[in-house]
């Protein structure tokens, strides 16, 4: 018997960072939208914990204690009082390090694996209080949709959203470290007055609308000046995708994925070829949004 989850990726159209807390997190105002690119966690019994992956960037999953799926596993399982024995397969489709929550999404991936394999029972109050334990991206992994994370991006409220947006996402050379983005962050506002993280209520017009001009002229990434000064080829990435039309092109997360807001199926199609053709990334991949999150499909 084995258990299938998948599970999708995000993009932020809205990540505004505050100052860096006495803990060393920032407040935030993450407004998270799951897209149509999806890895899959299986889950099977077996003698002992281990985990394997295949698919894009493979090669670059930890298969130790610190991946995200090992590390769900081991929490739900101490919850029960049990051994977690099972081999955890990754397939992987979301990019490795792109600031698309990858790490995540096999975190929450896993989770709902193995408390759908255990019969662990666990609610979905629960799955989401370990989802926060392990990082402030996995709850919404679990979630999907749409939604506004506050916190340090944990504490979720779900959106609504009127309609599908098309996106094209351009997969760098090489990744960036998170922490290593959020340090930037810090080291670029430093002696500066950095506002207290609000959602744009525009960009939750725009996503209640479905309307791409409007969440195009809303879409923020206070990361992206960060993320631009560790890796500057970003910017001419952005600028390829915008010279053919995108709507709005900002960096993912903390990148070094860059994302473009298209109008519609033929000019996401239009985007992705110019930018396969730019010379300026590794990789294309059109996806719409929103997606659902974390679901067993099959088992």
């Amino acid at each position: 018997m084995s258990v299938t989850v998948r599970v999708p990726a995000k993009v932020n159209v809205q990540l505004a960072v505050g100052a860096a807390r006495p803990d060393g997190f920032h407040d935030l105002a993450n407004v998270f939208l799951a897209v149509g690119l999806y890895d899959e966690v299986t889950v099977t019994p077996a003698d002992e914990l281990r985990v394997t992956c295949e698919g894009s960037d493979a090669d670059q999953v930890p298969l130790d204690r610190t991946n995200l799926a090992v590390r769900a596993a081991v929490a739900l399982a101490e919850r029960r009082g049990i051994e977690p024995a099972v081999h955890i397969h990754i397939t992987k489709d979301i990019p490795v390090a792109g600031g698309m929550a990858g790490g995540s999404a096999d975190g929450a991936g896993a989770l709902l694996a193995c408390n759908t394999l255990w019969g662990a029972g666990a609610s979905r109050a629960e799955l989401l209080a370990i989802c926060a334990e392990l990082g402030s991206d996995v709850p919404f992994s679990l979630v999907g949709g749409a939604a506004l994370g506050t916190g340090r991006g944990e504490q979720l409220r779900t959106l609504e959203v009127g309609g599908t947006f098309h996106w094209v996402f351009a997969m760098a050379g090489r990744g960036l470290s998170t922490p290593a983005v959020f340090r930037e962050f810090d080291r670029l506002a430093e002696g500066l007055d950095v506002p207290e993280p609000v959602a744009s209520e525009k960009l939750l017009d725009a996503l209640a609308t479905g309307d791409p001009d409007a969440l195009a002229a809303a879409v923020s990434n206070d990361l992206q000046p960060a993320a631009l000064s560790l890796f500057p080829e970003l910017a001419d990435t952005l600028a390829a995708g915008r010279d053919v039309g995108a709507l709005a092109a900002l960096v993912s997360g903390s990148g070094p994925t860059t994302a473009f807001l298209a109008r519609d199926a033929e000019s996401a199609a239009k985007v992705a070829e110019a930018l396969r053709t730019s010379g300026t990334c590794r990789t294309v991949r059109t996806a719409l949004g929103p997606a659902p999150g974390a679901t067993v499909i099959g088992g």
